[in-house]
């Protein structure tokens, strides 16, 4: 039997017949204007989720607390860093300038509980190390360190370092803020006009496993970095963190901060229960201020048999002074200096030494002490 349609059906079944055809070209635009959309949205710079604002430009007089009195031509700028729409600075930073070259960060202070684009530390500290640089270091001696200390160290000190640019390795940001990653570090370049250097991002990153390595391997390749020159090995306590972020598959690092009142043996009690607790192997602590610690635990025995480990005094294990190479000549507060390149020991006399203040300062040698 066949079936027959209507008028109306024969009326419908055209119009569709003219609508498919319509419809599919439909698809097939609106397809191709969704895809342009997206690869819109990937192209499209980001904007970073906080903003520097200028506090405040002055001379080194004007910021005592920087303890830059010796530097009496740098150009201090201050900065308060806000979140997108509110009032009150999420950090505070202070960079250093000298006549049209690019600023350098010098001292961070954050005003949140989670680490934030830099890692504060006492001001005082830096000015302290670049003066006994200044002091004993050969002018033409190589300075080892990671780019944010190279940084400083070259503007303070007038010695080479290997990093002279903005890396931004790691990026020490949230993790809602990870999607804005790409523009925040365009946004930082910005701020201090020194974009990162490719050949510069490939000597990081044999400087960086380098102190992943064990202590003698790790040596060996920094000195092949440093060649033939008088060069001075500088690590400073946070770089602990730092070397986590970047390989947390190879180096298990946490940290949390503790606030010190009247009662020090409650604070030590404090720092063992979370090391029991997490069954973290060593622990070290920096002095952020008078009042504040900072408490990094390595998470098992390979992480402490790196070179960035060994160089730096953790309870319960051996003592960096200790060592014998690479030899240990200065030590402040979070920094740790060391002799990169052999000399004979006549020669070892005119490098730095240690700070004549250093046993008056309360640093993260004397903490450890107490909390062992």
């Amino acid at each position: 039997m066949t079936t027959s349609l209507t008028p109306n059906r024969r009326a419908q079944s055209r119009w569709f017949d003219r609508l498919l055809p319509s419809l599919g070209i439909l698809l097939v635009t609106g397809g191709l204007v969704l895809l342009a959309w997206y690869a819109w949205l990937l192209l499209t710079p980001d904007e970073a989720p906080y903003r520097y604002q200028l506090a405040a430009t002055g001379k080194v007089d004007d910021y005592p607390e920087l303890e830059l009195e010796a530097w009496p031509d740098l150009t201090i700028n201050q900065y308060d860093i806000h979140l997108e729409g509110t009032d009150q600075p999420i950090a505070q930073a202070w960079f250093g300038q000298r006549a049209n070259s690019p600023q350098v960060l010098l001292n961070w202070k954050n005003e949140t509980r989670e680490p934030l684009l830099a890692l504060d530390q006492k001001a005082t500290e830096l000015s302290a190390l670049a003066t006994a640089i200044d002091k004993y270091a050969p002018r033409d001696a190589l300075l080892l360190s990671w780019w944010d200390t190279s940084r400083q160290l070259a503007l303070l000190t007038g010695r080479d370092v290997l990093f002279h640019s903005t890396l931004h390795e790691p990026l020490i940001i949230p993790p809602e803020w990870q999607p804005h990653a790409q523009a925040i570090r365009a946004y930082e370049n910005e701020q201090t006009s020194a974009p990162a250097d490719p050949r510069e991002r490939e000597l990081f990153l044999r400087f960086t496993q380098s102190l992943l390595n064990p202590l003698a391997d790790g040596l060996t390749d920094l000195r092949q970095l440093a060649g033939t020159r008088d060069a001075y090995l500088i690590v400073h306590i946070s770089d602990l963190y730092k070397l986590g972020l970047l390989y947390p598959d190879k180096f298990g690092i946490a940290y949390k901060p503790y606030r010190l009142t009247g009662n020090l043996h409650g604070m030590i009690s404090h720092v063992k229960t979370e090391m029991s607790n997490h069954g973290y192997y060593a622990y070290t602590v920096q002095s952020l201020s008078d009042e504040l610690i900072r408490a990094f635990f390595l998470t098992d025995e390979v992480s402490y048999n790196t070179l960035l480990a060994r160089l730096l005094p953790f309870t319960s294990q051996p003592s960096p002074l200790e060592l014998t190479s690479p030899r240990l000549i200065y030590q402040q507060g979070g920094y740790w200096v060391y002799q990169l390149t052999e000399k004979a020991p006549a020669q070892i006399q005119h490098n730095l030494q240690p700070s004549p203040e250093h046993d008056k300062t309360t640093d993260s040698t004397h903490l450890t002490d107490q909390v062992q």
